[in-house]
């Protein structure tokens, strides 16, 4: 190269030429650079604060039993048990008749199950059903590619369309039955397209608990002729024509845990069902935020804060900040 060459050509030469004439330019960049990455550090540390706080939200359901818990996705691992800990004192500090849990339980293969004893320490009897992640199922493809997929089979099974061809065929019924195993030792009824009968409080509960639809074990039961009032029980969002239900509980989004503008046009024109109340006919249908997040080593979440609900609480339980839902067409 001859010295009278340029080191970088075009637009770049001529930049850098600008800066050495112009040294404030520099500084200028060096601010905005500066800026910019501590917004980067502000709004990193902001989704991890927020992945640790617990919110309350309280569905008003006329004629349905009064102080019904719900929470799904807990992920219990060893770097969110601390805060598992806490949503079980929100939990108890609404002093529920039941809590529900909506699944995914666990994450991967060969996880601690132990941790999962955390469960013992809820004051009122506990049901769950199992999620994807409990059978370590999932949708095929990764990165973007599994991105796109999740997408298109939540909208296909939202609109009661079959997505069966988008799962793993790697369901492991070993992995469930061992979650289900630690859970019922540490008083976690597991419900598996099974339904119970309760009386809480002189109010007569049919819950029906659906299995994992990711990995094809979802059959539910026929139920019989009932006045009681009907509550299904499923992780992924989900609603048939047969089921005779007066409310749908499910989780699995997350509620999209990022609350970016892609999310937002799905939330707001409805084209799948991502968090919060929806109807289906005259069936509610109710999705969850969840309480835990990813594998991480630390847990992130935007404008998706972890989610505990209470269906019918009892006055003067609620926290100042909890968000109010009257369930009425």
């Amino acid at each position: 190269m001859h010295e009278s060459e340029p080191i970088l050509p075009g637009y770049s030469q001529q930049f850098f030429e600008r800066v050495k004439e112009s040294p404030g330019l520099f500084w200028y960049g060096a601010l905005a650079s500066g800026i910019l990455f501590l917004c980067c550090i502000i709004l990193i540390g902001y989704m991890h604060w927020e992945a640790g706080t617990v919110e309350v939200t309280a569905l008003s359901v006329p004629g349905a039993p009064d102080r019904i818990v719900f929470i799904a996705d807990p992920h219990v691992r060893p770097e969110n048990i601390e805060h598992t800990r806490e949503v079980i004192r929100v939990i108890n500090s609404l002093h529920p008749y039941i809590v529900l849990i909506g699944g995914d339980f666990s994450f991967h293969k060969n996880e601690n199950l132990s941790l999962q004893g955390v469960w013992s320490d809820i004051d009122a009897p506990v049901y769950a059903v199992l999620g994807n992640h409990d059978y370590l199922a999932g949708i095929d493809g990764g990165g973007m590619d599994g991105r796109i997929s999740w997408l298109q089979e939540l909208f296909l099974r939202s609109n009661d369309h079959d997505a069966g061809f988008l799962y793993s065929d790697f369901p492991d019924p070993d992995h469930a039955q061992a979650v289900t195993s630690v859970l019922e030792q540490n008083g976690v009824t597991v419900l598996r397209n099974a339904y119970i009968e309760l009386d809480l409080d002189g109010k007569s509960l049919m819950l029906v608990g659906v299995d994992d639809i990711w990995a094809e074990r979802a059959d539910p039961p026929d139920i019989p002729d009932t006045s009681d009032y009907v509550i299904y029980l499923v992780h992924e969002p989900a609603w048939r024509a047969g089921w005779d239900a007066d409310l749908v509980l499910s989780g699995h989004t997350h509620g999209g845990q990022y609350r970016i503008p892609p999310m937002w046009v799905i939330e707001n024109l409805h084209i799948i069902q991502i968090r919060g109340l929806s109807w289906k006919g005259d069936v509610p249908l109710y999705v969850t935020r969840g309480t835990g997040t990813s594998d991480h080593a630390w847990e992130f979440r935007y404008l998706s804060s972890p989610e505990v609900v209470v269906i019918n609480p009892e006055p003067g339980t609620l926290p100042d900040n909890a968000v109010q839902i009257v369930v009425s067409r």
